[in-house]
């Protein structure tokens, strides 16, 4: 995600909040698009990827120890 900022810039793009790691561990940022959608994207690693790139939730519902 680090590279994202200088591709944002290349392609006309504002980058609106440089990525940091956020209050609930999220590491993100946000960027405005060409045409003027704002856009965030994030990353946190206690999300893990599967191998067909699904994201498997932790059960916010179940308390924790």
């Amino acid at each position: 995600m680090d590279e994202l900022p200088a591709a944002v810039r290349r392609a006309g793009g504002t980058v609106t909040k440089p990525a940091a790691v956020n209050a609930i561990g999220f590491y993100s940022g946000a960027f405005t698009d060409p045409d003027g959608h704002c856009r965030e994207v994030a990353h946190n690693p206690g999300f893990p990827l599967a191998a067909d790139g699904s994201v498997t939730l932790p059960d916010f519902g179940s308390p924790t120890t």
